[in-house]
This record gives C-alpha cells, sequence and structure tokens, in this order.
C-alpha cells in the first residue's frame, strides 16, 4: 500500500463575466489509502489582490461546507466541526494548502479552494479524493492429478477491483486455462480471484508469484515455491507408503521407549525394595545380639535364665540315692 497519496496536476482555467483570466493549479484527483492523511493544494499562478482564500467541501448534492479559511487580516481559522480533522499546511493568499487527518469513506468526494479578491470577485479551483484500499494478496497451490501439471489461484481484495496478475520466472513453464472471478463485497469492497493451470511442472521444484494492481498505485507482489515431487521407489511403494512406513516406524519407536521406561522404573522399585528389607533385618539381628549380650561382657538375665535352667535338670539326675541304716554294736542279740 502507498505510503503518500497519489497526485494528477492539472491547470484549470476560469473565465469570468468581466473578461479576466485566471489559471488556478491544483490536483484533479489525489487518491489515497484509508486511514492516510492527504495533502490538498491550490496555487494561483497569476499575481492578484487577494483578501481571503477558503476550503470547502462539496457534497453529492452539490451543497458546499466550509472547511478552513485563511484571511489577510484576521489569519487562519479552521471550522469548530473539523477542528483536529483539517489543518492548515501552506497559509498564504496565492499558494494555500491544507491536510486531512486519516482520511475515512466519509472524507472521500471534491474539494474546492475559492480565492477572494478585491474588486475582480472569486476565482475556484476543484481536487477530488478518492480512496483505495488494497490488501496483499494471498496465493494457493492445489495438487493435480498429472505431475505435469498445478493448480494456481491467487486472490485479492480492494477498492476499486484490483488486478491479479499470475506469473513464474522459469521459462520453460506457463499458465493454461486462466480464469477471473470478481465478488463484491458488503464494505464496497471487491475480490478478485485468478486460477490457472502450471504446465511443464514435471515433479521439479518451481517459483510462482502474484502481483496485485489498482490504478497507479504501487503493486503488491508475493510468491511461493512449489516443491518437488519425490519420485517412486524401486521397490514399488510410492511415496504415500513410504509416509506411512515411516509413520509406522515411528509408533513402534514411540511404544519402545515407553517399554524401556516401564522396565526400568521397576527395576528401580525392586531394587529399593530389596534394600530397604536387608536393612530392616539387619537391624533386627542387631537388636537380638544386644538381648544377649550387655555392652561389658557379662551374662544377661536372659543367659542366666537358660542357666539356671540347666542347672536343675542336671541335680535331678545326680540326687544321692538313701542310705539304710547299720546295725549298732551295741545292740544286745537275745
Amino acid at each position: 500500500m502507498a505510503n503518500r497519496a497519489v497526485l494528477y496536476f492539472l491547470f484549470m482555467v476560469e473565465v469570468f463575466p468581466k473578461g479576466l483570466t485566471a489559471v488556478i493549479q491544483t490536483q484533479q484527483t489525489v487518491m489515497a489509502a484509508v486511514g492516510e492523511d492527504v495533502h490538498l493544494s491550490c496555487q494561483l499562478m497569476q499575481s492578484r489582490d487577494v483578501l481571503q482564500v477558503t476550503w470547502q467541501k462539496l457534497s453529492p448534492e452539490g451543497k458546499k461546507k466550509n472547511l478552513a479559511t485563511y484571511n489577510k487580516y484576521f489569519g487562519q481559522t479552521v471550522n469548530p466541526d473539523f477542528e483536529g480533522k483539517v489543518e492548515f499546511k501552506d497559509a498564504g493568499l496565492q499558494n494555500c494548502s491544507i491536510v486531512i487527518r486519516k482520511v475515512m469513506e466519509q472524507d472521500e468526494g471534491c474539494y474546492l479552494c475559492v480565492f477572494y479578491m478585491d474588486p475582480e470577485g472569486s476565482l475556484t479551483g476543484r481536487t477530488c479524493l478518492q480512496l483505495y484500499e488494497l490488501h496483499e494478496p494471498i496465493l494457493q497451490i492445489r495438487e493435480s492429478n498429472s505431475t505435469e501439471e498445478t493448480v494456481v489461484s491467487c486472490s485479492a481484495t480492494g477498492r476499486p477491483a484490483p488486478t491479479v496478475t499470475l506469473n513464474v520466472p522459469q521459462q520453460d513453464l506457463y499458465f493454461s486455462h486462466n480464469s477471473t472471478v470478481s465478488v463484491t463485497n458488503t464494505n464496497g469492497t471487491v475480490t478478485v480471484t485468478t486460477t490457472a493451470v502450471l504446465t511443464g511442472f514435471h515433479g521439479n521444484g518451481a517459483q510462482v508469484g502474484c502481483a496485485a494492481r489498482l490504478l497507479s498505485v504501487p503493486e503488491i507482489q508475493v510468491f511461493k515455491t512449489i516443491p518437488a515431487v519425490k519420485q517412486s521407489s524401486t521397490d514399488g511403494f510410492d511415496d504415500e507408503s513410504d509416509d506411512e512406513s515411516g509413520s509406522d516406524k515411528n509408533f513402534t519407536l514411540i511404544v519402545a521407549s515407553f517399554a524401556t521406561v516401564a522396565v526400568v522404573c521397576v527395576a528401580v522399585v525392586v531394587t529399593v525394595v530389596t534394600v530397604l528389607l536387608r536393612h530392616k533385618h539387619k537391624n533386627r539381628n542387631a537388636e537380638e545380639m544386644e538381648m544377649t549380650q550387655d555392652p561389658e561382657g557379662c551374662k544377661t538375665p536372659l543367659m542366666e535364665k537358660k542357666n539356671q535352667q540347666i542347672r536343675k535338670r542336671t541335680s535331678q539326675k545326680k540326687s544321692p540315692k538313701e542310705e539304710k541304716p547299720e546295725p549298732s554294736s551295741s545292740t544286745v542279740r537275745s
């Protein structure tokens, strides 16, 4: 989209009742994009005693509305309804220009610059503002059943209707079966779509371009590269089969990776449980040892109890037999 308005200059000549001829240099048409600042200028080519210059907006019905005025004695004045919208760029009685900020659709139309002179009367110049829109084109490439042909389409939206052109740098390639369709949108813009068949492709890589033009506005170009088509393998499997095989391999690799991770996790858990059990068993043995022997190496109550039981059983086995009493010597036999 152009950064500044496109101007068309024209010398306008008006003849007045007293027979005076005056020449005003102005722009016949000013083209600008929506949202831009527009510069409108008028210059009186002959020296006259000008008292005031007034800029007016001309409605489609022919009514005039004052925008701004520059007076010889009172200086510049902007209509309160257009403050912040219209400003003087060059305020003078021979050369006077204004700037319209961020033009919108309602600003489109014709403007008048009126030079008031004494005693001749007034001289009027006329310039018209025409807005345009030109959006970046959209280039699409669709596959065809034939490796020698590719369908290419490009759409561009603008106001007024843009011109859309397809091009290809390679000399051995050309477009055929061109067709163009225009659709008017609700906001007043027009979408133009051009479709063609790229012939002579042969599956090789190529670059195609699309250019969108609008009157004398600089064109907008976009480019896209068509990738080369892979040839079928000698096994009889085409690229699609290769893609499917590659997908299967990827799936198998993913499954194998998950299985490996699962095995590693199980091994880690088993190892941790085994270590904990060994540690617990070791602690239990240590406790039993502490209960069997005190720190000084003396016998513990448990050992003493066992010894008592052993002595008791031994004493029962070795108890002496009762001896019979021998007859006394003093006993008198009868």
